[in-house]
């Protein structure tokens, strides 16, 4: 019987499908998209929301998300993009992996304030169901980093470190071949998967609403990427010691318990309707 004694890291990133080329990245991004809206849109339909209303949603959200991830991505890792020689369009290549993700929420929180607004529903009742799916989706984009061999932590001994070929241009200067290092993306997959079955748990047990089902969201995404941002060892940014993804790790989780904790104050009763008022939907007449 053999033992685990290393990940080994996968030979290729695409596949060829006649003129197009499919990457792991993209999909694995897609696959997300995906899962996170059809679990958003059961939850919605729960409450009485037509079936299918989350696609309405997710035509702005995800659009928005995806501009706002490459945007903060590229700011707090100008080296890889703009240096003499450099190919400008390589900027805009999401498929090729590089999305922040403080920045698609930011951004994408607005794409859905603007469908929520079009569709007549509460932002915060739209946040809160999206926020489980959303780690979801998370947790299964970091397939793609696995895909790519980048993101990796600090060389470990553990049987569960990753491989990674010294060839790589990812792989640390001055090291001997050979390491193997903290598979991050793991890491952060399962972290993403318990916390999205806590959240749904809470959230029902505790029945949560408001928004706060995001805000703890916010809370447990941010409080494994504190850590797992820590032990990573690819180039970023640092402000005052900190990387700069810690620094809104840090922020998020803030932001995260003062929503949960704040709306549960203001708001310690149940909501009164999916709807914004006067948006209601109007009632079929009865047969």
């Amino acid at each position: 019987m053999q033992f685990l004694t290393s990940i080994p890291s996968p030979d290729i990133s695409y596949i060829d499908l006649g003129f197009a080329r499919i990457h792991f990245y993209a999909l694995f991004i897609l696959t997300g998209i995906v899962i996170a809206t059809a679990l958003a849109d059961y939850r919605l339909a729960r409450r009485g929301a037509e079936k299918g209303v989350m696609l309405d949603v997710a035509l702005w959200a995800v659009p928005f998300g995806i501009a706002g991830g490459r945007f903060f991505h590229v700011v707090t890792h100008p080296d890889d993009y703009f240096y003499q020689g450099a190919d400008l369009l390589d900027v805009f290549k999401v498929w090729e992996g590089g999305l922040a993700i403080y920045g698609a929420l930011i951004f994408g929180a607005v794409g859905v304030y603007v469908g929520t607004r079009k569709l007549g529903l509460r932002f915060l009742t739209v946040a809160d169901a999206m926020a489980p799916g959303i780690l979801i989706a998370q947790g299964i984009g970091r397939l793609g980093n696995y895909f790519n061999k980048e993101l990796f932590g600090l060389p470990t001994e553990l049987p569960w470190g990753l491989e990674i070929p010294s060839t790589n241009p990812a792989y640390p200067v001055g090291l001997p071949d050979g390491l193997t290092f903290h598979p991050t993306f793991l890491y952060e997959l399962i972290w993403n998967l318990v916390g999205a079955a806590a959240l749904l748990w809470l959230a029902s047990k505790l029945k949560l609403q408001w928004g706060r089902v995001f805000g703890l969201y916010l809370a447990i995404y941010s409080t494994g990427r504190v850590w797992i941002e820590s032990i990573r060892i690819d180039p970023s940014e640092i402000l005052l010691g900190l990387r700069i993804n810690v620094w809104s790790a840090l922020i998020g989780l803030t932001i995260g318990l003062l929503i949960f904790v704040v709306q549960g104050r203001r708001h310690p009763g149940a909501e009164p309707s999916i709807w914004i008022p006067g948006r209601e939907p109007a009632k079929s007449p009865q047969k």
